[in-house]
């Protein structure tokens, strides 16, 4: 075989610059997400991606205790027994799953945020378009070729990747560890970023172990391209640097082996603590998707979800260990986050269906602690099609973090993200900038929107309360999807009041979404005929 032919046939493209010491690496130049992530900036601030692949049920990972009624009348057959709900500190009506204790020490020593109920306007429940509207940071009815990072890398360093690596930025911008690629992180070949396939991988590369090619035609092709990656890679020696600078992490992490998670969130904290430069680190957790067997049938606390939040507390408990161990855990933000949530209602398999709105985590010692939003409501009368109201934007997060942590001037917010996104307190103030979780949620029991009459037939009066600037009222049907906006600009501070008409919207329950500033609240609208 030719090699220009074994090349074009055998080998993808995007997989060329990648074949060094038996592993591939994958580009990421043109990864719509990674785009935007990547950025150098004059901060040292790092931030670690956790996807959790498949839809997590948000329902019974940070569970609403003020609505376990009505969520046992919905999920009898999944629900977690309120006794052994882990309780967190400072916080009443909301716990955390009993497997999540990692995570619970955590947010008791304030160095986790919850954000509740995050997803977006007309959520899809397909697995590959979900994710790639949170990869590209897009509206359900949009399709983007940049993500919301690449759209702020764009912005940070216009004229990438030309003339990189340099001594400013000699390290990859942005490193995935992890057995699987996300489709939007696959650009065309260039040095931009790299993922590693999977530790194992990892340890090859800094122990200068290749896997040996086999005697075939195509094996001396393979030979041959990864003598020619070797020379073109510039990445692979300042790997390895960074990871033989470090000859000694914290014993938190379980066994080698038996937490993929914890397997690959240790490799970032060496090469974090040994030098490397790079900003954004990215890694997976699978097996969320979880339509049956969710459960144990005799002990709902155990089974499938209960394993997979072990696995995720305890990676992130040893990773957050290991950090402040070796000194670096003032640098470092993490995020979770999946491409959607589950139903309310449970099925008949002992299992929950694709979702919409789930909560978030946000971890580091350099984090706002607490739970931004409130419990979401459970009506007492659920269909299996009715989702968890959206209170946060997922893009909201993503603002919070840009400008928090990233430190990007909030007036660029709105070209990175292409729309106008509020902010959380999600990172402490002298990170960047922000405000405090006590003057968001400070007005939890204040009522800032209803409407009257409620239940209504025809129309009805919708009143709210604005501190002035721009101010936004969505109206959500009980699957999620947008079906009204009337109340979308800048208002004085104050109160207001807004005729709102039924226009052909069935009987049942429905969404009242008020946004303004940092500020949300979510209120029950019945329509009766």
């Amino acid at each position: 075989m030719k090699r220009r032919k074994f090349i074009r046939t055998a080998v993808p493209a995007t997989l060329l610059p990648g074949l060094i010491n038996g592993f591939s690496f994958k580009a990421f130049s043109g990864s719509p997400l990674m785009q935007a992530l990547t950025s150098s900036t004059i901060t040292d601030h790092v931030l670690v991606l956790i996807q959790l692949n498949g839809g997590n049920d948000g329902l019974n990972t940070v569970i609403p205790l003020d609505q376990y009624s009505n969520l046992s009348l919905a999920r009898p057959n999944i629900l977690i027994p309120d006794t052994q709900v882990l309780a967190l500190n400072g916080v009443n009506g909301t716990g955390l799953h009993p497997a999540m204790s990692g995570m619970k020490n955590l947010f008791d020593d304030g160095k986790v945020s919850i954000v509740q109920a995050v997803g977006y306007p007309s959520p899809n429940f397909s697995h590959f378009r979900a994710t790639d509207i949170w990869l590209t940071g897009s509206d359900a009815n949009q399709v983007l070729s940049s993500g919301w990072a690449g759209r702020y890398l764009n912005y940070e360093y216009p004229n990438f990747p030309t003339g990189y690596p340099n001594s400013t930025m000699p390290d990859p911008l942005a490193l995935q560890i992890g057995s699987t690629v996300s489709l939007a992180l696959q650009g065309p070949a260039g040095n931009l970023g790299m993922a590693i396939s999977d530790p194992t991988s990892f340890y090859n590369l800094i122990n200068g172990i290749q896997d040996p090619a086999p005697n075939t035609p195509a094996g001396h092709e393979l030979t041959y391209i990864r003598s020619v990656s070797q020379l073109s890679q510039q990445y692979a020696s300042v790997i390895t640097a960074a990871a033989n600078a470090i000859t000694q992490q914290s014993s938190s992490y379980p066994t080698a082996g038996t937490n993929s998670l914890a397997d690959q969130l240790k490799i970032v904290a060496r090469l974090i603590a040994g030098g490397l430069k790079t900003k954004i680190y990215m890694v997976n957790l699978t097996g969320f998707d979880t339509h049956s067997s969710q459960v144990d049938a005799l002990n709902t606390s155990t089974g499938t979800h209960a394993d997979l939040l072990d696995k995720l507390s305890v990676a992130v408990k040893a990773f957050m260990d290991d950090l402040d161990f070796l000194n670096v855990d003032d640098r470092v933000v993490g995020m979770t986050f999946s491409e959607f949530g589950r139903r309310i209602k449970s099925n008949s398999s002992d299992g929950t269906d694709h979702g919409a709105a789930a909560p978030m985590f946000i971890f580091g010692k350099q984090v706002q602690g607490g739970i931004v939003g409130n419990n979401p409501s459970i009506p007492s009368a659920i269909t299996v099609n009715d989702n968890v109201p959206m209170q946060y934007d997922f893009r909201s997060v993503y603002a919070s973090l840009l400008q928090d942590w990233l430190c990007v001037p909030s007036a660029d917010l709105n070209s990175i993200l292409l729309n106008n996104y509020q902010t959380l307190p999600i990172v402490q103030q002298n990170a960047c900038s922000g405000i405090g979780i006590h003057e968001l949620n400070q007005s939890a029991g204040e009522n800032l929107i209803s409407n009257y009459p409620n239940p209504f037939t025809s129309s009805t009066y919708i009143t709210f309360k604005t501190s002035g600037g721009y101010t936004l009222i969505q109206i959500f049907d009980g699957e999620g999807h947008l079906v009204g906006t009337p109340v979308d600009g800048e208002f004085v501070s104050g109160e207001h009041k807004i005729w709102f008409e039924n226009q052909n919207l069935s009987a049942g329950i429905y969404y009242a979404r008020l946004q303004n500033g940092p500020l949300q609240q979510v209120r029950n609208m019945l329509v009766v005929q």
